[in-house]
């Protein structure tokens, strides 16, 4: 079984709490961290791991396990600076991912620059919408169409590569349909379903949510 992952949240404003809330719901191993005890004490309720901390301090992230930890979600935009040393810090004791919440263009070009893997927009992404997607693991993207529908981005497989569509018989297997495909940023809807699939496409689907676990 593939282990799970670990996720650490810096920063319990509305959307950092909103993406530990997520995760935790998810059943997801998660540590919350803020300088603001107020902030924390009133999370931990919901969010068992909550630790008042100043994650600009190494010492302090190594303390909390955090070189441990698989993904790191940076979610201070109002600070800058903080979100700056976080990232740098966070890569340079060995975090795999970190993304950082940014609130402007420049902001997010800076977090980029000093290491994030990925700077989110909150006024385009919510924090429910990430928790979301690094719970799907392998998916590229995450878009809810209903309660019962989402359309996802699927990157192929290694046991795809070399097989077409009806091969795959994906609707089958995994309750999916196959509505698009990327290739060299180019996306085509027009789907010919005896064309080998390559590790460089990307799929375009939409799944039933209920049954999403068959694609992890």
């Amino acid at each position: 079984m593939k282990k799970k992952k670990t996720y650490a949240v810096f920063g319990l404003g509305r959307y950092g709490r909103s993406v530990a809330k997520e995760l935790v719901k998810g059943g997801q191993e998660v540590l919350a961290v803020d300088i603001d005890e107020a902030k924390v004490n009133a999370s931990i309720a919901e969010i068992p791991f909550c630790k008042c901390a100043d994650i600009t301090d190494i010492e302090v992230l190594k303390q909390l396990g955090i070189q441990n930890i698989d993904v790191v979600i940076i979610a201070m935009a109002s600070n800058l600076e903080a979100s700056v040393m976080a990232c740098m810090l966070c890569k340079e004791i060995g975090v795999e991912t970190v993304i950082a919440k940014g609130s402007s263009n420049t902001n997010c070009k800076i977090l980029i620059k000093v290491g994030a893997d990925k700077v989110v927009y909150p006024e385009k992404e919510s924090g429910i919408r990430l928790a979301k997607n690094l719970m799907s693991s392998g998916f590229v993207d995450l878009i809810e169409l209903s309660k019962d529908a989402s359309m996802l981005e699927i990157e192929v497989r290694p046991e795809w590569e070399g097989k077409n569509l009806m091969e795959l018989n994906l609707r089958v297997k995994y309750s999916i349909n196959v509505v698009a495909i990327i290739k060299n940023k180019k996306i085509n809807t027009f789907i010919d379903p005896t064309v080998p699939l390559d590790k460089d496409m990307t799929l375009v689907v939409i799944a039933n949510v209920n049954k999403l676990n068959k694609l992890k």
